[in-house]
């Protein structure tokens, strides 16, 4: 088994290093936070001191960080991971960040002799845990295929979608459909709440047809027992859907909903809601109308 080093011990790269461990990768883990790296530690993996000598130690670097400037310091700044990365060595960022951040930082990588794939992920904290993710990711199909049993542990689909930033695009892309489905399903439910129909009944009856989607199914339930807790956070999609805007406007690609729902999400972490699940996007539209979708049982 290849030795993979593993940097970003958050919400969503702790358990993912979790599973890596689980699975008998040898693990050498670093992070900001000195009491994550303490849990994976006491777990069995071995104390990275920093990037550059996580990259310097393993064959695989797997970075998990909040964004596109996190990815730039930690791949390209002071003790990073170029400066230990040897050539032939594989950076997998799944990060979500922008993607011509991703093409960027692989270029100069490229430039020492290092491989890179974008690969960032769909699931939340949940998929993290039970390695349930949805892994997109861009890169040379032979370094894709290289990492794809490493990969493979960490999700349930694992799909290479082009070239490198090609992976963030696409991830892009599933950010601005939960959005505005989130922001769509909302909408209906006041609709239906402040007409005096149950939200049960609501969703009983349409989830089977048309309208029904895997965000209606994971969200609804959540929100009508008033269950918040973030399994992905409204800051985080705020910043995904930030480089979505981004990408857009270098591509001459309007957004105008994707702008709007990010409004949306402005003003919901403008009221102290930015910690939250993305599901209460809904609470937005509950404010306008002065109801709650809320079980009547």
């Amino acid at each position: 088994m290849k030795k993979v080093g593993f940097i970003g011990l958050g919400v969503m790269g702790l358990p993912m290093c979790r599973n890596l461990m689980k699975a008998g990768y040898p693990v050498v883990a670093f992070d900001l936070k000195r009491e994550a790296v303490d849990e994976v530690v006491g777990e069995g993996a071995e104390r990275g001191s920093s990037p550059q000598d996580v990259a310097s130690r393993v064959e695989v670097i797997i970075t998990m960080l909040p964004d596109s400037p996190q990815v730039r310091e930690v791949v390209l700044g002071p003790a990073g991971v170029l400066e230990g990365a040897k050539p032939g060595s594989i950076i997998v960022d799944m990060s979500s960040i922008a993607p011509g951040t991703s093409q960027e930082v692989a270029e100069e990588a490229r430039k020492r002799g290092v491989r890179m794939l974008d690969a960032p992920v769909s699931g939340g904290q949940p998929g993290a845990v039970a390695a349930t993710l949805s892994i997109m990711v861009g890169g040379d199909e032979s370094d894709f295929n290289e990492c794809y049993d490493v990969l493979k542990v960490m999700g349930s689909s694992v799909v290479r979608v082009g070239d490198i930033g090609a992976g963030n695009t696409v991830k892009l892309c599933n950010q601005i459909v939960v959005a505005l489905n989130i922001a769509a399903v909302g909408e209906a439910f006041v609709l239906g709440a402040k007409a005096g129909v149950d939200p049960n009944v609501i969703f009983a009856a349409i989830r089977g047809g048309l309208a029904g989607s895997t965000v209606m199914n994971a969200k609804v339930p959540l929100v009508v027992e008033r269950k918040f807790d973030p399994g992905f956070r409204i800051d985080l999609h705020i910043k995904d859907l930030a480089n979505a805007l981004q990408t857009g406007k270098a591509l001459d690609v309007p957004l105008p909903f994707t702008g709007l729902v990010a409004q949306v999400m402005q003003a919901l972490r403008v009221q102290g809601k930015g910690g939250l699940d993305h599901g209460a996007i809904m609470t937005f539209f509950e404010g306008l109308a002065g109801v709650e979708i809320r079980s009547k049982n």
